[in-house]
């Protein structure tokens, strides 16, 4: 058997030789690799976290500080059918209640209060017949007993736009005090605690002060102001402060500052 020999002046083809440095980093490269990536993972991390952070966040609805709880209503079934109930259009809605206008409903005194839902059918169908509206135009109407009614449909707790006083109806609850209330003529303390009680919890909602002011813009000239005008008027007001009109009546027109006060103490502004 012949032996393989190199052909002359060829080089030995042995395979280089690796220093121990050169092996030591090679051997290094994947723990390195591994913790390239750990610091990129990390990097990634916190980048996210960063934007994340920076994102705006949605301004969440303020609650009112001053609210008052509300008090027992009775519902418009007491006092209404439902026959009469079912043919109502739909009740129209403003975006919160600013104001309270407080009236009477210049129908006789001295009623037994279990007779007050046959005296609130009298004003609904008067002001539904003979004045051709769509509802009762009270938001809510308080008897002598101090007892609260729903009046105008769409729900106590929604800001239901009332049909109560010309030019300022939007933003305004309509609360009625069921009698006649002209000068001399006493008024139940009962009827003036509800009527704060209502006011306190209506207006509470929107955290406005029952004995400060407000801004409204009359919707025609049927009142005392010409449509469009801008004023300032009492967070609490009486029918009179917006129409050429003696309602509520002298009586309880002087009892207003008491409501307002009371209403105030009632969202906790002392």
């Amino acid at each position: 058997m012949r032996a393989f020999r190199r052909a002359p002046g060829a080089r030995s083809r042995r395979p280089a030789r690796i220093s121990g440095a050169a092996r030591l980093w090679l051997g290094c490269l994947p723990a390195l690799a591994a913790l390239a990536a750990l610091l990129l993972c990390a990097t990634g991390v916190d980048r996210i976290a960063a934007a994340r952070l920076a994102r705006p966040v949605a301004a969440r609805p303020a609650v009112p500080r001053h609210t008052a709880p509300r008090p027992d209503i009775v519902p418009r079934s007491d006092w209404l059918d439902d026959t009469v109930r079912r043919s109502q259009p739909p009740p129209r809605y403003d975006d919160e209640v600013v104001a309270v206008v407080v009236h009477h409903t210049d129908t006789p005194n001295g009623y037994d209060c279990a007779d007050t839902p046959r005296i609130i059918r009298s004003v609904y169908a008067g002001q539904t017949g003979a004045r051709d509206w769509d509802d009762i135009g009270y938001n809510f109407l308080v008897d002598r007993c101090g007892t609260v009614y729903e009046g105008r449909a769409g729900g106590v707790a929604r800001p239901v736009t009332g049909a109560h006083t010309q030019g300022f109806n939007h933003r305004t609850v309509g609360i009625a005090a069921i009698g006649t209330y002209t000068a001399g003529v006493p008024v139940p303390r009962a009827m003036t605690d509800a009527i704060a009680a209502i006011a306190a919890w209506k207006l509470g909602l929107a955290d406005i002060d029952p004995r400060g002011s407000v801004r409204l813009t009359s919707s025609n000239s049927h009142s005392r102001y010409a449509s469009g005008t801008t004023v300032t008027l009492p967070a609490l007001s009486g029918h009179d402060d917006e129409y050429m009109t003696r309602c509520p009546g002298a009586a309880l027109a002087a009892r207003l500052p008491q409501i307002r006060q009371e209403a105030a103490r009632l969202q906790g502004r002392g």
